[in-house]
């Protein structure tokens, strides 16, 4: 999550000119707004790229349409009500679509012609501009219980229109479904049961209400989705521990004050809740009944992501990064095999794939003299942020039982303070590991590594090859190779794929394509790929002036490093969650109008439905106007 800090007039939700309002930055020829697709650009990114602006819309490419899918508070639930932000309650945001959405995932619905499955992330709320005349320092309970339901995810079946190609929301389908703070969940894996997770309301140890600040997330193999909850110490009240300073739990009261009104949230009276948050949750989407689950095998921090690939044997490969300044990113093989099949004890043996295997963590090594690293971001002598790679076995679990291989740790402690695991394994401070996703077409691992102004500041970390610019506010995305091509691999090599940036900046690099004709990018957060290969960046916090955007770039061939930017989201919103289909693409308007000072009042923003309407997070379809193809 982040904070803009530029207003704009409004332009509403329709589709906005892609010459709106340029912020100055450069782009040379990717920046010319409205001219004709490049023909030998790489196939997908075939489109005209957006010019950085400062609009209050989504401004999308020449030719392209969109529309607005669901937005916060649209009723999916049957008797839920209409949205109405003068009478919001707990009852009715319960059965309406969840605020602040992140992770997108697109699922097919078999039998449904021209219908899908939508499930989003819920991050977090934004009461200042959700209700009107909101004080910070006293929220009410009833608004304290309506952002305890806007939180967690959502299920919402959505269906094509094929003459336009807009997508809209069924409500009240069977399959929608509302995941909130309040919703019971399943504690499985290794430490599932352990004294660190038992509580006075469960001393079993195994069941938690709710999911906070889920980020980014994944879809499985077998048919469910992940989701990685991030930032869930912001919820905490009253930590004194190291390890709740380790995980940045503060020692007062908390901006939300959710402790006033229900004392699982203070740690010093329930000292073991704040454990049970920090997980990768599962969700059967298919299922509405199913008990959502978080598994510990997969470690405790603040997870961006968790992406699935299988080993050739069919055991499953989790990515996921800890968004934190100098934190690190991890990697869990499973030991059980995937089956194949639709019963239900064939899913009952899928949904406990990431209970058993071995957690790891990475330590990157670089290839150059550390002399040539002097935190400028100038190119070494071999023209290539590049080293090889080891992952770090921290724990492995078993049917039988957990093994740590952390001097000091038990296992149960690897799992619950898994921050502190990589510490004593040596694991590389990375400057804020975010998205991860493999390449459906090569394998190759791509890490979105947002920004670090901390790193080379004071007694920080200074660069390194991996992270090679100090006060680093723009980013990088490193491309890691898994030694012969194995997931399951416990080496592998590495290169810096893109150093973001202002393109004229000599400190940037776009995979050795001529920086003249790309797009300037600022702050790497949720990837994607589409059907050609291609690695989608969304941005969050974009230091060029410019608003937060999706940028298409290609990762092989002769045009291998083109980066084009897609489209632009309005005043103070992040870009999340993209989904990248043959034929469309859906973005995540997250946190519109989150700018220092806005209220429902004096709102920052007017989108996505004008001026005297409530700001609203919502979800957003694009599609070309002719009915082709995305970018070909």
């Amino acid at each position: 999550m982040s904070v803009a800090a530029a207003t704009a007039g409004s332009l509403g939700a329709g589709t906005a000119p892609a010459a709106a309002a340029s912020a100055g930055t450069s782009g040379k020829s990717a920046g010319k707004p409205g001219g004709k697709p490049a023909a030998t650009a790489a196939r997908g990114l075939r489109y005209s790229s957006v010019a950085p602006n400062t609009a209050d819309a989504v401004t999308v490419p020449d030719g392209y349409a969109q529309n607005v899918v669901i937005r916060w508070g649209e009723p999916i639930l049957r008797g839920a009500p209409a949205f109405d932000p003068e009478k919001q309650t707990a009852a009715a945001q319960a059965g309406q679509f969840g605020y602040n959405n992140d992770f997108l995932a697109l699922l097919p619905l078999p039998g449904e012609c021209d219908r899908q499955l939508l499930v989003a992330n819920h991050e977090y709320t934004d009461e200042v501009l959700m209700f009107r005349g909101y004080d910070p320092a006293n929220p009410t309970r009833q608004q304290v219980e309506v952002a305890w339901a806007a939180h967690g995810l959502g299920v919402v079946v959505v269906e094509e229109d094929r003459r336009t190609g807009k997508l809209t929301a069924v409500p009240r389908h069977h399959l929608n479904r509302r995941v909130t703070a309040t919703t019971e969940f399943r504690l499985t894996g290794p430490a599932a049961g352990s004294a660190l997770l038992k509580t006075s309301a469960d001393p079993t140890g195994t069941k938690v209400l709710g999911t906070l600040n889920n980020c980014s997330g994944g879809t499985t193999p077998w048919g469910t989705t992940l989701h990685g909850e991030e930032n869930f110490n912001q919820y905490f009240a009253h930590g004194g521990r190291a390890t709740d300073k380790r995980y940045g739990i503060g020692t007062g009261a908390t901006e939300r004050k959710w402790e006033r009104f229900d004392e699982r949230f203070d740690v010093a009276r329930e000292p073991n809740e704040v454990h049970r948050f920090g997980y990768v949750v599962e969700l059967d989407p298919y299922d509405p009944a199913s008990t959502p689950r978080k598994h510990t095998a997969l470690g405790r921090f603040k997870h961006e992501a968790a992406t699935v690939r299988l080993t050739d044997d069919g055991r499953p490969v989790v990515y996921s990064g800890d968004d934190e300044r100098f934190d690190y990113f991890y990697k869990f093989v499973g030991s059980k095999r995937m089956k194949k099949g639709s019963g239900r004890a064939v899913r009952e043996h899928n949904l406990s794939l990431l209970d058993e295997g071995t957690l790891y963590v990475a330590r990157l090594t670089g290839d150059s003299p550390a002399i040539e690293i002097d935190g400028t971001g100038k190119l070494p002598a071999d023209g290539e942020f590049d080293g090889s790679g080891e992952w770090i076995p921290l724990a492995t679990a078993t049917a039988k039982g957990a093994v740590s291989h952390v001097e000091g740790m038990s296992a149960e402690e690897v799992f619950v303070f898994t921050r502190l695991a990589g510490d004593k394994a040596g694991a590389t401070k990375m400057d804020r590991p975010e998205d991860i996703q493999p390449s459906p077409v090569t394998g190759k691992v791509y890490v979105a590594l947002t920004n670090n102004t901390n790193r080379g500041v004071g007694a920080n970390a200074k660069a390194d090859e991996a992270n090679p610019r100090n006060a680093n506010k723009h980013g990088h995305i490193l491309e890691l190779t898994e030694r012969r091509g194995r997931p399951e691999s416990t080496s592998f090599a590495w290169s810096l794929f893109l150093v973001a940036g202002d393109p004229d900046d000599p400190a940037t690099y776009f995979a050795g394509f001529p920086k003249d004709d790309v797009s300037p990018i600022s702050c790497p957060d949720n990837v994607a790929f589409d059907p050609h290969g291609n690695l989608w960046i969304s941005t969050d916090g974009s230091q060029l002036g410019s608003h937060d955007g999706l940028f298409g770039v290609a990762t092989r061939g002769s045009r291998r490093g083109e980066l084009k930017q897609f489209l632009t989201v309005p005043t103070g919103a992040e870009t999340c969650g993209p989904v990248i289909q043959d034929r469309r693409v859906l973005v995540a308007v997250q946190h519109p109008g989150e700018v220092d000072g806005a209220t429902v009042d004096r709102p920052a923003s007017t989108w996505p439905d004008g001026p005297g309407k409530i700001v609203r997070p919502a979800v957003v379809a694009v599609w070309r106007k002719d009915g082709r193809d995305i970018g070909v």
